[in-house]
């Protein structure tokens, strides 16, 4: 294959908290193959966050049957949780990546140009962690994406760490009991609050956000503790839209593996003016990729 052929090729790339997810596609943007690896997220490590994204990529390849080229050949777009912070995007900058070139981006603003093809728009993303993004006319506003434990509201995380608290409050007979009580502790193989604080302590984001899905589990069942936790969430995310929505984007979505729990307990007033992602956030990368080709 000639280098003319190679080079029809881009690579995707979203780096988050809890994995990185790569596409291949070919020069009219067809999804050819996908890769997923380990987290992405340089916050929680540089070298795990460079070692899945060569190993999503080489995945991606794979899946595609194109091992025969090399990345070296390949324009990749990558956007990563993190970089959102200038020490973690000048670190990643630095990065002897492997490819023919890297266009690095947040994963905000891939996620952004993915939901909308491209084009104007807003996101609110929840997932391992939570954030609200706009990109109009070239301006990128951001809310939140403060990390957790001190940010993050309404995230995965966020919703396992209101689970284990509110649990060990529970068992110390401070609050009435929930139905997430046995399932959190089950879950842990934990058998009293000493042996769970023993379990969770010190734990990143992503081992809190696998206990999200129980507190909705128990919301959903009329748990009256899981859904205090479950309004408040919504709630944060009722004022990010209300806030993302003064930015006069022309659509907004929301995404993010919570996405489907947390929605239906939005407000009637955010749920009616939100508008399907029209691609994912590695097909963004790519979109990024192909921006910054133009413009050098």
């Amino acid at each position: 294959m000639s280098n003319n052929n190679v080079e029809q090729y881009f690579l995707g790339i979203d780096g988050g908290g809890s994995k990185c997810k790569a596409v291949v596609v070919s020069q009219d943007n067809t999804v050819l193959g996908t890769g997923i690896s380990g987290p992405g997220n340089p916050l929680h490590g540089y070298e795990q966050a460079t070692n899945s994204i060569t190993a999503s990529a080489l995945l991606a390849l794979k899946d595609a049957g194109l091992e025969h080229l090399l990345l070296e050949n390949i324009v990749a777009g990558v956007g990563l949780a993190g970089v959102n912070l200038p020490v973690l995007f000048g670190q990643m900058s630095a990065w002897q990546h492997p490819f023919k070139q890297m266009f690095l981006a947040t994963d905000l603003l891939i996620a952004c140009l993915g939901a909308h093809q491209g084009g104007d728009g807003a996101v609110m993303i929840t997932g391992t962690g939570s954030c609200g993004f706009s990109y109009v006319e070239g301006h990128p506003f951001m809310i939140g994406a403060h990390g957790f434990p001190h940010g993050d509201k309404a995230s995965g995380a966020w919703f396992g760490l209101q689970a284990a608290k509110l649990v060990l409050l529970s068992i110390d007979g401070l609050v009435a009991p929930s139905l997430m009580n046995d399932v959190l502790l089950k879950k842990l193989n934990c058998k009293d609050d000493t042996s769970l604080v023993e379990v969770i302590a010190g734990k990143p984001a992503t081992y809190y956000a696998q206990l999200a899905n129980l507190v909705f589990d128990a919301a959903e069942q009329g748990d009256a503790v899981a859904q205090s936790i479950v309004s408040e969430g919504a709630e944060y995310i009722n004022n990010i839209a209300k806030t993302l929505w003064k930015k006069n984007p022309p659509r907004m979505s929301m995404i993010g593996g919570l996405t489907p729990r947390l929605k239906p307990w939005l407000s009637e007033e955010t749920r009616s003016k939100l508008s399907e992602p029209l691609s994912p956030p590695e097909i963004g990368s790519v979109l990024f990729a192909r921006e910054q080709l133009v413009l050098q």
